[in-house]
């Protein structure tokens, strides 16, 4: 950190340039805002960081970030527990609600299979979504990962590992850009995606 920065500054400026998105100079514009806040308002966002961290945890179901177990949306009773719907991130599940078109449930994978970053299906929350589809009665599973290299191989996957079940799998239409990020799309884009999502052909 350049010399003209206090100690304590550099130490902020290299805590948020660690964050994803922000690069040095970003870090450096929060940083001097924070500094110019009044104490009280950076009381404030230290305490909603450390409530935030040490309360929310994985929902017991579908594994979405969550302050009470099980979260929400599992414990909604007007939820079809007939269809899941499986996304990449928990910034995915937000993306699909906003559409207001699905009332089913969902499963978080946190990541995707990406063998050159050294991720496989263990690493993954793909062993739970395979014991929810078996005892909870579940018909549909919706594959809503990214149209990306990754997102189409664990949809792939995932496809081959579920028909076996006896269930239904489907893929979200092609409403998303190649390459496309869920959490990007626009309501009416996933919207039209999840209205016509469909079968998953495996191998």
């Amino acid at each position: 950190m350049p010399a003209f920065f206090a100690p304590s500054m550099g130490r902020l400026i290299e805590e948020l340039s660690k964050l994803p998105g922000i690069g040095s100079k970003s870090a450096q514009r929060l940083a001097l805002h924070l500094v110019k806040r009044s104490e009280e308002d950076v009381r404030s966002l230290a305490e909603a960081l450390m409530d935030a961290k040490s309360s929310v945890q994985h929902c017991s179901v579908c594994s979405n970030l969550t302050d009470a177990d099980p979260c929400e949306i599992c414990s909604d009773e007007n939820r079809r527990r007939d269809l899941v719907c499986v996304v990449e991130d928990p910034s995915d599940v937000v993306a699909m609600e906003r559409t207001r078109d699905y009332d089913g449930l969902y499963h978080v994978l946190h990541g995707l299979i990406s063998p050159m970053d050294g991720v496989g299906p263990d690493e993954l929350r793909i062993r739970s979504l395979l014991d929810r589809v078996r005892q909870e009665g579940v018909e549909e599973v919706i594959l809503a990962t990214d149209p990306t290299v990754e997102g189409e191989a664990t949809a792939m996957y995932l496809a081959r590992i579920l028909r076996p079940l006896g269930i239904s799998v489907s893929r979200i239409a092609r409403g998303l850009p190649e390459g496309g990020d869920l959490d990007y799309a626009d309501e009416a884009t996933l919207s039209r995606a999840l209205q016509g999502r469909y079968p998953v052909e495996s191998d």
